[in-house]
Protein backbone atom coordinates (compact mmCIF):
# COMPACT_ATOMS: atom_id res chain seq x y z
CA UNK A 1 0.00 0.00 0.00
CA UNK A 2 1.12 3.69 -0.81
CA UNK A 3 3.01 5.02 2.14
CA UNK A 4 0.66 7.86 1.96
CA UNK A 5 -2.02 6.01 4.28
CA UNK A 6 -2.25 2.46 5.33
CA UNK A 7 -6.32 1.90 4.43
CA UNK A 8 -7.93 0.48 8.31
CA UNK A 9 -9.89 -2.38 8.10
CA UNK A 10 -9.61 -2.95 4.34
CA UNK A 11 -11.17 -6.66 3.62
CA UNK A 12 -14.01 -5.72 6.05
CA UNK A 13 -14.76 -2.59 4.50
CA UNK A 14 -14.86 -4.18 1.03
CA UNK A 15 -17.12 -7.06 2.09
CA UNK A 16 -19.27 -4.46 3.71
CA UNK A 17 -19.80 -2.82 0.70
CA UNK A 18 -21.09 -5.94 -1.27
CA UNK A 19 -19.71 -5.00 -4.38
CA UNK A 20 -21.07 -5.79 -7.70
CA UNK A 21 -18.35 -5.93 -10.45
CA UNK A 22 -21.11 -3.74 -12.92
CA UNK A 23 -22.00 -1.51 -9.79
CA UNK A 24 -21.37 2.33 -9.24
CA UNK A 25 -19.60 3.20 -5.80
CA UNK A 26 -18.26 6.15 -4.00
CA UNK A 27 -15.33 6.67 -1.88
CA UNK A 28 -15.91 9.85 0.09
CA UNK A 29 -12.81 9.58 1.61
CA UNK A 30 -10.22 8.99 -1.07
CA UNK A 31 -6.70 9.89 0.99
CA UNK A 32 -3.89 7.86 -0.30
CA UNK A 33 -6.27 5.67 -2.80
CA UNK A 34 -6.03 2.15 -1.01
CA UNK A 35 -9.96 1.31 -0.15
CA UNK A 36 -10.63 2.95 -4.00
CA UNK A 37 -7.44 0.37 -5.27
CA UNK A 38 -9.47 -2.53 -3.56
CA UNK A 39 -12.85 -1.68 -4.59
CA UNK A 40 -11.50 -1.28 -8.33
CA UNK A 41 -10.05 -4.57 -8.24
CA UNK A 42 -13.45 -5.77 -7.45
CA UNK A 43 -15.06 -3.97 -10.82
CA UNK A 44 -15.15 -4.73 -14.52
CA UNK A 45 -14.88 -2.18 -17.11
CA UNK A 46 -19.13 -1.59 -16.74
CA UNK A 47 -18.35 -0.31 -12.86
CA UNK A 48 -17.53 3.24 -11.85
CA UNK A 49 -16.11 4.39 -8.94
CA UNK A 50 -16.12 8.02 -7.88
CA UNK A 51 -13.51 9.11 -4.93
CA UNK A 52 -13.84 12.63 -3.53
CA UNK A 53 -11.21 14.25 -1.37
CA UNK A 54 -10.87 18.08 -0.88
CA UNK A 55 -6.95 17.76 0.00
CA UNK A 56 -4.72 18.41 -2.55
CA UNK A 57 -1.70 15.89 -1.50
CA UNK A 58 -4.57 13.56 -2.55
CA UNK A 59 -4.92 14.34 -5.93
CA UNK A 60 -1.11 13.10 -6.67
CA UNK A 61 -2.14 10.09 -5.28
CA UNK A 62 -5.41 9.74 -7.39
CA UNK A 63 -2.96 10.39 -10.76
CA UNK A 64 -1.24 6.92 -10.36
CA UNK A 65 -4.83 5.36 -10.84
CA UNK A 66 -5.23 4.97 -14.96
CA UNK A 67 -8.31 2.95 -14.66
CA UNK A 68 -10.59 4.57 -17.15
CA UNK A 69 -13.68 3.65 -14.71
CA UNK A 70 -12.26 5.85 -11.91
CA UNK A 71 -13.09 9.91 -11.20
CA UNK A 72 -11.63 11.53 -8.43
CA UNK A 73 -13.49 14.93 -7.29
CA UNK A 74 -11.48 17.62 -5.45
CA UNK A 75 -14.65 18.30 -3.31
CA UNK A 76 -15.67 18.15 0.37
CA UNK A 77 -17.97 15.43 0.83
CA UNK A 78 -20.44 17.54 2.30
CA UNK A 79 -21.62 18.21 -1.49
CA UNK A 80 -20.73 14.47 -2.76
CA UNK A 81 -24.65 14.32 -4.54
CA UNK A 82 -24.64 17.38 -6.47
CA UNK A 83 -21.23 16.84 -7.73
CA UNK A 84 -22.53 13.20 -8.62
CA UNK A 85 -25.56 14.22 -10.51
CA UNK A 86 -23.52 16.50 -12.23
CA UNK A 87 -21.94 13.75 -13.91
CA UNK A 88 -25.52 12.36 -14.48
CA UNK A 89 -25.16 9.72 -11.59
CA UNK A 90 -28.04 9.91 -9.87
CA UNK A 91 -28.44 6.48 -7.59
CA UNK A 92 -24.99 4.60 -6.64
CA UNK A 93 -24.50 0.87 -5.51
CA UNK A 94 -22.24 1.51 -2.26
CA UNK A 95 -20.60 4.79 -0.19
CA UNK A 96 -18.00 4.13 1.69
CA UNK A 97 -16.74 6.83 4.42
CA UNK A 98 -13.16 7.06 6.20
CA UNK A 99 -13.43 9.90 8.62
CA UNK A 100 -10.01 9.20 9.97
CA UNK A 101 -7.10 11.77 9.05
CA UNK A 102 -4.47 10.02 6.94
CA UNK A 103 -1.14 8.77 7.74
CA UNK A 104 -0.11 11.41 5.49
CA UNK A 105 -1.52 13.99 7.34
CA UNK A 106 -0.29 13.36 10.46
CA UNK A 107 3.33 13.21 9.45
CA UNK A 108 3.59 16.48 7.46
CA UNK A 109 4.88 18.21 10.03
CA UNK A 110 3.93 21.43 7.57
CA UNK A 111 0.01 20.41 8.16
CA UNK A 112 0.28 21.25 12.01
CA UNK A 113 -1.85 17.99 12.52
CA UNK A 114 0.76 16.10 15.15
CA UNK A 115 1.63 16.86 18.45
CA UNK A 116 5.07 15.15 17.77
CA UNK A 117 6.19 17.53 15.00
CA UNK A 118 6.92 21.31 15.03
CA UNK A 119 5.05 23.00 12.85
CA UNK A 120 2.60 25.82 12.06
CA UNK A 121 -0.74 25.61 13.90
CA UNK A 122 -2.43 24.86 10.59
CA UNK A 123 -4.63 21.70 10.70
CA UNK A 124 -6.78 22.47 7.09
CA UNK A 125 -7.77 19.51 5.12
CA UNK A 126 -8.57 22.03 2.52
CA UNK A 127 -5.53 24.22 2.32
CA UNK A 128 -7.03 26.94 0.82
CA UNK A 129 -9.22 27.69 3.53
CA UNK A 130 -9.04 30.69 5.65
CA UNK A 131 -9.55 29.10 8.98
CA UNK A 132 -6.54 27.82 11.19
CA UNK A 133 -5.95 25.83 14.83
CA UNK A 134 -3.61 29.33 15.02
CA UNK A 135 -6.51 31.70 14.02
CA UNK A 136 -9.08 29.41 16.45
CA UNK A 137 -6.65 29.86 19.44
CA UNK A 138 -5.59 33.46 18.88
CA UNK A 139 -8.74 35.04 17.77
CA UNK A 140 -12.27 32.98 19.29
CA UNK A 141 -13.40 33.98 22.41
CA UNK A 142 -13.46 32.48 25.59
CA UNK A 143 -16.88 31.27 25.39
CA UNK A 144 -16.36 29.72 22.18
CA UNK A 145 -13.19 28.42 23.55
CA UNK A 146 -14.77 26.69 26.47
CA UNK A 147 -17.17 25.04 23.66
CA UNK A 148 -15.10 23.66 21.34
CA UNK A 149 -12.45 21.94 24.39
CA UNK A 150 -15.61 20.67 25.95
CA UNK A 151 -17.62 19.32 23.41
CA UNK A 152 -15.18 18.73 20.72
CA UNK A 153 -12.51 17.49 22.77
CA UNK A 154 -14.09 16.12 25.74
CA UNK A 155 -11.73 17.89 27.92
CA UNK A 156 -12.59 18.07 31.43
CA UNK A 157 -11.43 21.03 32.75
CA UNK A 158 -12.27 23.21 29.39
CA UNK A 159 -13.14 26.55 30.82
CA UNK A 160 -9.90 26.80 32.73
CA UNK A 161 -8.29 26.18 29.58
CA UNK A 162 -10.45 28.29 28.03
CA UNK A 163 -9.64 31.12 30.23
CA UNK A 164 -5.57 30.17 30.01
CA UNK A 165 -5.44 30.40 26.16
CA UNK A 166 -7.49 33.97 26.68
CA UNK A 167 -4.46 35.44 29.18
CA UNK A 168 -1.45 33.61 27.37
CA UNK A 169 -2.54 34.80 23.51
CA UNK A 170 -1.55 38.14 24.90
CA UNK A 171 1.47 38.08 25.26
CA UNK A 172 2.60 35.32 23.34
CA UNK A 173 0.30 34.80 20.14
CA UNK A 174 -0.39 31.21 19.40
CA UNK A 175 2.13 29.75 16.18
CA UNK A 176 3.16 26.46 16.60
CA UNK A 177 2.51 22.83 17.42
CA UNK A 178 5.36 22.80 20.19
CA UNK A 179 4.91 26.04 21.66
CA UNK A 180 0.69 24.68 22.02
CA UNK A 181 1.78 21.33 23.70
CA UNK A 182 4.30 22.99 25.85
CA UNK A 183 1.86 25.36 27.52
CA UNK A 184 -0.86 22.67 27.59
CA UNK A 185 1.77 20.54 29.63
CA UNK A 186 1.28 22.58 32.52
CA UNK A 187 -3.16 21.68 32.42
CA UNK A 188 -3.08 18.34 31.61
CA UNK A 189 -3.70 15.38 33.71
CA UNK A 190 -0.70 13.94 35.37
CA UNK A 191 0.80 10.88 33.38
CA UNK A 192 -2.46 11.65 30.31
CA UNK A 193 -0.48 14.57 28.90
CA UNK A 194 -0.09 12.93 25.45
CA UNK A 195 -3.74 12.30 25.40
CA UNK A 196 -4.43 15.73 26.55
CA UNK A 197 -2.59 16.76 23.84
CA UNK A 198 -4.41 15.03 21.71
CA UNK A 199 -8.35 15.76 22.39
CA UNK A 200 -7.38 19.48 22.14
CA UNK A 201 -5.68 18.98 18.71
CA UNK A 202 -9.18 17.35 17.62
CA UNK A 203 -11.09 19.52 19.00
CA UNK A 204 -8.86 22.06 16.76
CA UNK A 205 -9.20 20.09 13.93
CA UNK A 206 -13.06 19.71 14.21
CA UNK A 207 -13.81 23.08 14.61
CA UNK A 208 -11.14 24.49 11.63
CA UNK A 209 -12.35 21.79 9.34
CA UNK A 210 -16.04 21.85 10.41
CA UNK A 211 -16.07 18.40 10.50
CA UNK A 212 -19.34 17.66 12.39
CA UNK A 213 -21.43 19.53 10.00
CA UNK A 214 -19.76 18.21 7.52
CA UNK A 215 -20.79 14.34 8.45
CA UNK A 216 -24.17 15.49 9.10
CA UNK A 217 -24.94 17.06 5.68
CA UNK A 218 -22.92 14.21 4.45
CA UNK A 219 -25.10 11.41 5.88
CA UNK A 220 -27.81 13.13 4.80
CA UNK A 221 -27.97 12.86 1.49
CA UNK A 222 -26.64 9.14 1.43
CA UNK A 223 -30.26 7.80 1.30
CA UNK A 224 -30.77 9.87 -1.26
CA UNK A 225 -27.84 8.69 -3.48
CA UNK A 226 -27.92 4.46 -2.69
CA UNK A 227 -30.12 2.48 -4.24
CA UNK A 228 -32.31 -0.30 -2.52
CA UNK A 229 -30.40 -2.45 -1.07
CA UNK A 230 -27.49 -0.35 -1.29
CA UNK A 231 -24.39 -0.54 0.81
CA UNK A 232 -23.55 2.30 3.50
CA UNK A 233 -20.12 1.35 5.04
CA UNK A 234 -18.95 4.25 7.37
CA UNK A 235 -15.48 4.25 9.69
CA UNK A 236 -15.36 6.29 12.59
CA UNK A 237 -12.12 7.04 15.08
CA UNK A 238 -13.81 9.33 17.76
CA UNK A 239 -16.97 9.35 19.84
CA UNK A 240 -18.58 12.08 18.48
CA UNK A 241 -18.35 11.02 15.14
CA UNK A 242 -19.33 7.12 15.43
CA UNK A 243 -22.45 8.53 17.62
CA UNK A 244 -23.90 10.69 14.78
CA UNK A 245 -23.31 7.81 12.36
CA UNK A 246 -25.03 5.22 15.00
CA UNK A 247 -27.89 7.42 15.22
CA UNK A 248 -28.23 8.43 11.65
CA UNK A 249 -28.38 4.32 10.77
CA UNK A 250 -30.60 3.87 13.45
CA UNK A 251 -33.33 6.67 13.83
CA UNK A 252 -32.86 8.19 10.43
CA UNK A 253 -32.12 11.67 12.30
CA UNK A 254 -28.95 13.01 14.59
CA UNK A 255 -30.82 13.30 17.85
CA UNK A 256 -34.07 12.28 19.29
CA UNK A 257 -35.96 9.11 19.04
CA UNK A 258 -36.60 7.61 15.50
CA UNK A 259 -40.31 8.35 13.93
CA UNK A 260 -42.78 5.48 13.81
CA UNK A 261 -45.96 5.20 11.41
CA UNK A 262 -49.40 3.80 12.51
CA UNK A 263 -48.70 0.55 13.18
CA UNK A 264 -45.56 1.18 15.29
CA UNK A 265 -43.35 0.45 12.34
CA UNK A 266 -39.74 2.43 12.76
CA UNK A 267 -39.58 4.63 9.26
CA UNK A 268 -35.89 4.31 8.80
CA UNK A 269 -34.20 4.87 5.53
CA UNK A 270 -31.58 2.04 6.89
CA UNK A 271 -31.34 -1.74 8.02
CA UNK A 272 -28.78 -1.69 10.60
CA UNK A 273 -26.35 -4.62 9.10
CA UNK A 274 -24.22 -4.38 11.74
CA UNK A 275 -26.04 -5.30 15.18
CA UNK A 276 -22.42 -5.79 16.81
CA UNK A 277 -19.79 -2.75 15.70
CA UNK A 278 -16.65 -4.29 13.87
CA UNK A 279 -13.56 -3.17 15.45
CA UNK A 280 -10.04 -3.82 14.32
CA UNK A 281 -8.01 -6.84 14.83
CA UNK A 282 -5.22 -6.90 17.22
CA UNK A 283 -3.03 -7.93 14.51
CA UNK A 284 -4.35 -5.02 12.72
CA UNK A 285 -3.76 -2.97 15.54
CA UNK A 286 -0.71 -4.06 16.24
CA UNK A 287 0.68 -3.64 12.93
CA UNK A 288 -0.75 -0.23 12.34
CA UNK A 289 -1.63 1.52 15.85
CA UNK A 290 -3.55 4.12 14.23
CA UNK A 291 -6.42 1.49 13.72
CA UNK A 292 -6.99 1.11 17.20
CA UNK A 293 -9.88 3.60 17.72
CA UNK A 294 -11.52 2.62 14.53
CA UNK A 295 -15.23 1.60 14.28
CA UNK A 296 -17.26 -0.01 11.64
CA UNK A 297 -20.72 0.89 10.93
CA UNK A 298 -22.55 -1.04 8.29
CA UNK A 299 -26.10 0.05 6.74
CA UNK A 300 -28.39 -1.02 3.89
CA UNK A 301 -30.92 1.08 1.93
CA UNK A 302 -34.41 0.03 2.63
Amino acid sequence: MSTYHSPVMLSECIEGLRIKPDGVYIDLTFGGGGHSKAILAELNEKGKLYGFDQDADAEQEASQITAKNFTLMPYNFRYFYKYLRMFGVEKVDGILADLGISSHQIDTPARGFSTRFEGFLDMRMNQNAELTAAKVLNHYTESELHKIFGLYGEIKNAKTLAQAVIRERIKNPFETCQQLCNFLDKYAPFKKEFKYFAQVFQALRIVVNDEMLALEEMLSQTEFALKKTGRLVVMSYHSLEDRLVKNYIQKGKFSGEAEKDFYGNLLVPFENITKKIIIPTAEEIEANPRARSAKLRIAEKI
